[in-house]
């Protein structure tokens, strides 16, 4: 069977293979699955179909990087990236774009003014290897296979395979001729995997993929239920993210950080265990080393940063970035301990704002979004804002109302909850 799937990516990637016979393939794999040893093969077969990164000796086992399944104001790989290569790590950090409600790290860099996210695989390779890090969108040459394969899944209804998302993730990750991986599997009423037991299982089978392919490859399955952090949308989502890398940013955002950060630590050898390792990403936020290396890595893709710096305000960098902003607050109906906010609610009304893409093809408003001023677990007073929406356009007033009914609260205090509920390896 291995054979027979080398030949069939083989196929898909040179052309030689028509469209309906690819379809039929997904159909079979769609509906009957695969074994582990075929989506390993698969995997495998679908890396090799373009160029794989190749590293030096003295840095090959240090080349990292994470994949999270996405969310709503789900920065993590922004503050992460740049604060692994402070800590030694090598990190080429091949991202997408977003889709729907959920946001896309290519897109929210693309709201630094002057950052390419287009780069070469040679030019990858020596970026990393100067600087420790790079955060680009996939190249021509790396795993052809899936693009072409992934256009023709989604057109077919064979999106939602657990062995075609697995061998399409771990590909693009395996052709970056990584030493480690780390996967952030969402589950909740805002993940792509709204169901824990779902998330579980295609945590497994990616982990056990990246495994079998010589990847040092841990997953943890964290909670999309709520947003991650403050701030939803590209600029905002940036700006917060730079927040985060002065070690100013919220909790539940540098949790996810520090914890995946440490996971990779530990895997590569540079710390004893996670925990050492999450220490030494925590420090790096606080010592202003991660922030340097996002600013290397900023001007390196061409990028400004002149409108950050060390002592980062959300609010001062958002007027830098787009002043012309219109503002609408929603305020608090009643007292009360935040109980719940729906990530997935919030995020609508984001997107039809022009924060998101509804399909491929459309342009996006990289200023527009959302900042919320409480999380889970804080007090609320009667008439307190509880989110700041920026936008271009007046808001109709029914997107609004509809909108109200977000946030949950208690007469009973509420405690933070981690969003880290099980690691998977």
């Amino acid at each position: 069977m291995s054979e027979a799937i080398r030949d069939l990516v083989s196929g898909v990637a040179n052309g030689s293979l028509s469209d309906d016979e690819v379809i039929d393939w997904l159909h079979g794999v769609f509906e009957g699955g695969l074994s582990e040893a075929d989506t390993i093969a698969l995997t495998e077969a679908m890396r090799d179909s373009g160029e794989v990164l190749e590293w030096g000796p003295e840095i090959a086992n240090l080349v990292v990087d994470k994949h999270s399944t996405g969310g709503v104001g789900d920065k993590t790989s922004i503050v992460l990236a740049p604060a692994l290569a402070a800590c030694g790590l090598k990190v080429p950090m091949i991202s997408g774009r977003g889709l729907g409600h959920t946001g896309g790290t290519l897109d929210k860099l693309e709201s630094i003014p002057g950052l390419s996210v287009e780069r070469t695989a040679d030019e990858i390779r020596q970026q990393v290897e100067r600087i420790g890090v790079a955060m680009v969108g996939q190249t021509d040459a790396l795993v052809p296979a899936d693009r072409r394969m992934y256009a023709l899944r989604d057109v077919t209804g064979t999106v939602a395979s657990v062995p075609l998302i697995t061998s399409s993730i771990v590909s693009k990750k395996a052709a970056e001729g990584l030493s480690a991986l780390v996967l952030d599997v969402k589950f909740g009423r805002a993940a792509f995997m709204v169901e824990r037991a779902d998330a579980t299982g295609l945590a497994r089978s990616m982990v056990d993929a990246a495994n079998g392919m010589g990847i040092a490859t841990k997953a943890v399955l964290t909670t999309m239920d709520q947003p991650l952090g403050c701030a939803v949308g590209n600029s905002l989502e940036i700006l917060e993210s730079v927040e985060t890398l002065c070690g100013n940013g919220p909790e539940d955002l540098e949790e996810l950080v520090c914890v995946q950060g440490g996971l990779l630590l530990e895997a590569t050898g540079l710390a004893e265990d996670m925990q050492t390792g999450a220490l030494m990403i925590h420090d790096s936020l606080q010592d202003g080393s991660a922030f340097e290396r996002f600013c290397e890595m900023v001007e390196a893709q061409g990028g400004e940063t002149s409108i950050f710096d060390s002592d980062a305000s959300l609010m001062r960098g958002l007027g830098l970035m787009d002043p012309g902003l219109l503002t609408t607050e929603l305020c608090a109906s009643a007292n009360g301990w935040v109980e719940d906010i729906d990530a997935m609610a919030l995020a609508e009304v984001c997107l039809k704002m022009g924060a998101g893409r509804e399909q491929l093809d459309d342009e996006i408003d990289r200023a527009v979004g959302a900042i919320l001023e409480v999380q889970v677990g804080d007090r609320l007073e009667e008439g307190e804002p509880w989110v700041v929406l920026y936008h271009r356009d007046e808001i109709p007033r029914a997107r609004l109302e509809g909108l109200l009914g977000a946030i949950t609260l208690s007469d009973e205090e509420v405690g933070a909850v981690s969003r880290i509920t099980e690691a998977i390896e």
